[in-house]
């Protein structure tokens, strides 16, 4: 019965109204009458009942007494009432579905019967029983035809609540499930990862002090070290910290968003500490970069992050790594290769990691596409992160770096 709630929306009355007017206009101008044209008491009592329809549209208390009114002026004067009849019924039916409650619609019902019972008095009982059952259509057909309209609405009604309480709960489960996931990353991260960090922070700050005797070098890679690895322990502590209360700190946006402003600097910063670590890094960094939106800026860093990372364990210091970022029509171009060939620095434990995979699902998320893979010379992992979302792209797996290099080598990390 949807076709009927829509036929019948409440917002449509005015609409409605016009096309019952055209119709009764249509009744008066060319069905046939007993008399060749409509009388002058048929366009009285007519004209009234139509202006009646469309000013009190609105108002369907009003709109019915009026009608009905006209509607028993009509029996006492005409031989022809069907328009005001039909007037008087239709005002039945707004009546009933825009009735608050049932009281209102059953007095209105009998107002109307028993203006339509003044055409039956004083008539022989066969046509007074006639006229009774007319009823049946007069003001039958619009009181059942309102009560089931109400009926249908009150259905749809009930319905879209249902769906939204169940959406709601459905929500409020998927809350839950995140928060006890988010609190068990959490106590992992709190327990064992940050415990393993602070404890080699915490050494290499004692050799830092116990070994006065050192190569400036040294020196300078216990400084590094140690200021990589407190930076780290400050972003641990953030990150439990976003875990146990996403909302103290805008949620998921402050894990995965990074002031445009601040991108070229955030990313010079990981040049600089590649470089000390012994790598040549090329950068060409477009100034536009600095306008990206957030997310994008943050997806940049990370991935920038992770393949110099892999440069300086896998290529070792003696490779050249080149840094492209470029923005075209909206759409960042990002880009790191380097020149090293399977050789691995003494020092970095072998077996593969899931720093690809992890690159790979940052730039899917955003609807890119990452290529990595070996080159002539080396490495090369590149992507494109488009202007607006779109579908992820078919996955690239990558390949061994072995297999150009001709000897083994782990995966990225």
């Amino acid at each position: 019965m949807s076709w009927l709630g829509r036929l019948f929306d409440l917002r449509d009355t005015l609409v409605r109204m016009v096309l019952l007017d055209l119709t009764g206009l249509c009744y008066l101008l060319v069905v046939p009458h007993s008399t060749s044209t409509p009388t002058t008491a048929q366009w009285v009592l007519a004209v009234p009942a139509f202006a009646m329809a469309l000013a009190a549209h609105r108002r369907p208390v009003v709109n019915l007494v009026a009608q009905a009114a006209l509607l028993a002026v009509a029996i006492s004067l005409i031989d022809d009432f069907t328009i005001n009849q039909v007037g008087a019924s239709w005002a039945l039916l707004e009546m009933t579905m825009r009735a608050r409650g049932p009281r209102a619609i059953w007095l209105a019902t009998a107002l109307l019967v028993v203006v339509d019972l003044t055409d039956s008095i004083g008539d022989p009982p066969r046509r007074f029983a006639s006229g009774v059952v007319g009823l049946a259509v007069e003001v039958g057909v619009p009181v059942l035809l309102g009560l089931v309209i109400r009926a249908n609405r009150e259905l749809s009604r009930q319905a879209v609540e249902r769906a939204l309480a169940e959406q709601r709960q459905h929500e409020s489960e998927s809350r839950a499930a995140r928060a006890d996931e988010r609190s068990a990353i959490a106590r992992e991260l709190h327990d064992v990862v940050a415990h393993h960090v602070a404890s080699m922070v915490l050494r290499v700050g004692v050799a830092r002090h116990v070994l006065t005797d050192l190569d400036p070098r040294v020196g300078e890679v216990f400084d590094d070290v140690h200021g990589t690895g407190t930076a780290a322990l400050a972003e641990l502590r953030r990150l439990v910290a976003v875990l146990r209360n996403p909302d103290g700190v805008r949620g998921d946006a402050a894990l995965t968003a990074i002031e445009p402003a601040a991108l070229p600097a955030a990313i010079g910063a990981s040049i600089d500490r590649a470089r000390q670590a012994g790598i040549t890094v090329e950068a060409d960094l477009d100034p536009a970069i600095g306008s990206l939106d957030a997310v994008r800026g943050m997806a940049v860093l990370r991935l920038t992050q992770e393949a110099l990372t892999n440069v300086a364990k896998h290529a070792g210091t003696s490779a050249l790594a080149h840094l492209v970022v470029a923005v075209r029509d909206g759409a960042v171009h990002w880009e790191v290769s380097d020149t090293g060939r399977g050789g691995v620095p003494v020092g970095v434990p072998a077996g593969g990691g899931h720093g690809i995979t992890g690159m790979r699902e940052r730039v899917e998320v955003l609807g890119g596409r990452l290529e990595a893979g070996p080159t002539e010379t080396g490495w090369r992992v590149r992507t494109v992160l488009p202007a607006t979302a779109s579908e992820p792209s078919t996955r690239l797996l990558p390949r061994d770096r072995a297999a150009s290099a001709g000897s083994p080598a782990p995966e990225p990390a």
